[in-house]
C-alpha cells in the first residue's frame, strides 16, 4: 500500500489520508482501517439519467468522483474485493446527498479515508503496517497429496490459497508396466510450473534494519513421502534447466508429515516444535508461540491465564496486563465493530495496557493463531501475576433494600 498524501494533523488526529492499494493482501489492511461513520473518497461509475428539454431521457454511465460516509463493509477474502456501502456525505451536479452507494475498492486505484472522531492508535497502526515497504510473505506451502496440491501464501495478516492442482494419477498395479509412474511425473510437472508462477524467485529476500537478509522458505507437507519425492523432482529440475534461483530456492525447502492433503492441516504442520523452531523469526510463528502458551498457562490453572471481555477487563483494572510480562492478546475483528462506542472501548483497552508498559497483540482472524482465539471470546490476557475468581459475578454490598420499618425487602 502506498500513502499518497496524508493530512493527519498531528494535534488531535484529524484529517484525510490518500492510499493506492497494490497487491491483494492491501485490501485486508483496507477492511481493517474502514470503519462505519467513516468519511471514503473514490471513484465509483453510476447510470445517470438525463431528460431533454423535449421530454426525452437518456441514460449513460459515468465515472465520478463519490464521497460517502460508510455504514458497512463486506470483503470477499478469496476474490480480494472490498465492497464498501454507505450514504454519500458530498452532493455533487448527478448524486443526491444521502443517496446509498456501494463503493468497489479495487487494486491501483486510489481512495481517501477520513475518521469521522479521528485517527486513534490502532487506526494508525493500521495505516503504519499498510504502508511498511519492506512487507512480504513470510512463508509459502504447498500441502499436497497424490494427485493434489494446494499452493498457498501466508503473510503477516492471512494464509491466502492461491491455487489447488489435481492431476488424475493412475493406481499402482504389482507386476507389469502402469501409469502410476508417468502420472505423478505430470504431476511433479504441473505442480512445480503452478508454484513457480505465483513464486517470485527474484523477490524471496525480506530486508529489516533488525537482521540480515533472509530468504523466505518454502514449507512442503504431506502424508507419507509425497513431499520429499516432490523436492528430489524440484532439485532434479533445477540442475537439468540450469535454473539458478530455483536452485538457491532448494536450500531453504523445509519438509514435513501432514494428516491429510487437504489445506486445513496446515495449522497442525506449522504448530510442530521443530517447525515452529525454524520459523522462529516470522510474526506468525511468533504469535502461534504466544498462543501455544497461553493455552499451556490455561491448563495449569494457576490464575495467569484468562480469557474473555469481563475477565480482561477486570485483570486490567488490576494492573496485572502490564510491565513484567503482560501479554493482552486481541482480534482485529473487534476492531470491525459496527458501533462506535463499541471500538473505543478496544482500543481504550489497547492503549491502556501499552501505558502501563504490557505487550499488546493484534491476532488476523485469518490466521490459525487468531481463529484460536476466537474461540475464546476474541480476547485474552496473560498476567503478570495470578489473580482468582475473575469469572465470578461480583456480589453487590447489599442484597436488598430496607424499608422505613426496619424489614430487609428482598
Amino acid at each position: 500500500m502506498r500513502l499518497l498524501k496524508s493530512s493527519i494533523s498531528t494535534k488531535d488526529a484529524s484529517g484525510p489520508a490518500t492510499l493506492l492499494p497494490q497487491d491483494p493482501e492491501d485490501m485486508w489492511h483496507a477492511y481493517n482501517l474502514l470503519q462505519p461513520t467513516d468519511l471514503l473518497r473514490a471513484k465509483a461509475i453510476r447510470r445517470i439519467t438525463s431528460t431533454s428539454d423535449s421530454g426525452a431521457t437518456s441514460s449513460q454511465r459515468m465515472a465520478l468522483d463519490l464521497t460517502i460516509s460508510i455504514t458497512s463493509t463486506d470483503f470477499d477474502i478469496a476474490a480480494g474485493q472490498l465492497h464498501v456501502s454507505g450514504t454519500v456525505a458530498v452532493e455533487n451536479d448527478f448524486v443526491r446527498l444521502g443517496a446509498f452507494h456501494t463503493l468497489d475498492l479495487e487494486l491501483n486505484r486510489a481512495f481517501t479515508v477520513e475518521k469521522s472522531g479521528g485517527w486513534d492508535s490502532v487506526a494508525l497502526e493500521v495505516l503504519r503496517e499498510a504502508c511498511d515497504a519492506e512487507r512480504r510473505a513470510e512463508l509459502w506451502a504447498v500441502v499436497m497429496g497424490e494427485g493434489v496440491a494446494n499452493i498457498c501464501v501466508i503473510t503477516e495478516h492471512q494464509t491466502i490459497l492461491r491455487q489447488r492442482v489435481e492431476v488424475a494419477v493412475p493406481r499402482k498395479r504389482r507386476g507389469g508396466v502402469d501409469g502410476h509412474d508417468k502420472g505423478v511425473e505430470k504431476f511433479f510437472a504441473t505442480a512445480l510450473a503452478t508454484l513457480l508462477r505465483y513464486l517470485d524467485l527474484g523477490g524471496t529476500k525480506v530486508e529489516s534494519e533488525a537482521r540480515e537478509d533472509r530468504t523466505v522458505p518454502l514449507l512442503l507437507a504431506s502424508p507419507g513421502f509425497t513431499a520429499q519425492s516432490f523436492l528430489q523432482y524440484v532439485k532434479g529440475e533445477a540442475t537439468r534447466t540450469n535454473n539458478k534461483p530455483l536452485m538457491a530456492l532448494v536450500p531453504s525447502v523445509l519438509v514435513a508429515h501432514s494428516s491429510s492433503p487437504h489445506l486445513h492441516s496446515l495449522s497442525e504442520v506449522l504448530a510442530s516444535p521443530a517447525l515452529k523452531a525454524r520459523l522462529s523469526d516470522t510474526k506468525y510463528a511468533r504469535e502461534t508461540s504466544l498462543m501455544d502458551k497461553f493455552m499451556a498457562l490455561l491448563r495449569a490453572d494457576d490464575g495467569r491465564a484468562w480469557y474473555g471481555p469481563k475477565e480482561v477487563h477486570k485483570a486490567v483494572d488490576k494492573g496485572a496486563v502490564g510491565r513484567g510480562g503482560g501479554v493482552l492478546l486481541i482480534s482485529n475483528g473487534l476492531f470491525r465493530a459496527q458501533k462506535v462506542a463499541e471500538r473505543k472501548k478496544w482500543v481504550a483497552l489497547v492503549e491502556r495496557v501499552r501505558e502501563e508498559g504490557g505487550e499488546v497483540r493484534v491476532l488476523s482472524s485469518l490466521h490459525e493463531s487468531g481463529k484460536r482465539l476466537e474461540n475464546l471470546g476474541n480476547v485474552a490476557a496473560i498476567l503478570t501475576f495470578p489473580l482468582e475468581d475473575l469469572d465470578e459475578e461480583e456480589e453487590s454490598e447489599d442484597t436488598g433494600e430496607a424499608d422505613e420499618g426496619g424489614d430487609m425487602v428482598i
